[in-house]
């Protein structure tokens, strides 16, 4: 009986318990893993594509992309699974019921250890009790 009581515990604290800050975290680090792994299912899960759904990617250039959201849920072959890693840092948040916006440093390392910085810009919404994705904005930043 104690161990029993001791499972559900700690299932309760693993994930019932996690603020909506906490889920929204979770969710864009694994959208971050999943692109860079290259799991489509997994990354399509992070997202939910809306009428108003929009992606702006800034280059290096100065240029601008505005993606095709869909793109994040059936990206074409080779677009995804590039390897390397990502750490977000600098969260800042406003969230209000369904509705959030969060705002993110991420560092990005290639598979030959190059490092890239953006400035990252996250509209989610809570559909059917979890967080998704619906829009971002993504920017390249120097370090200095």
């Amino acid at each position: 009986m104690k161990h029993v009581f001791l499972l559900l515990l700690l299932t309760v604290s693993l994930g019932y318990g996690q603020t909506d800050e906490q889920l929204i975290i979770s969710l864009l680090e694994k959208e971050s893993a999943t692109w860079r792994s290259g799991d489509v299912a997994a990354h399509a899960d992070c997202w939910s594509i809306q009428p108003y759904s929009r992606i702006f990617v800034s280059t290096g250039d100065g240029n601008s992309i505005d993606v095709p959201p869909a793109m994040m849920i059936n990206p074409s072959e080779n677009m995804m699974g590039q390897g390397g890693t990502s750490k977000n840092s600098n969260y800042k948040m406003n969230i209000n019921g369904n509705h959030a916006w969060v705002s993110h440093d991420e560092e990005s390392t290639n598979t030959e250890g190059i490092k890239a910085y953006t400035y990252e810009i996250r509209i989610l919404e809570k559909i059917e009790g979890s967080w998704k994705l619906v829009g971002q904005s993504i920017h390249p930043r120097k370090m200095q």
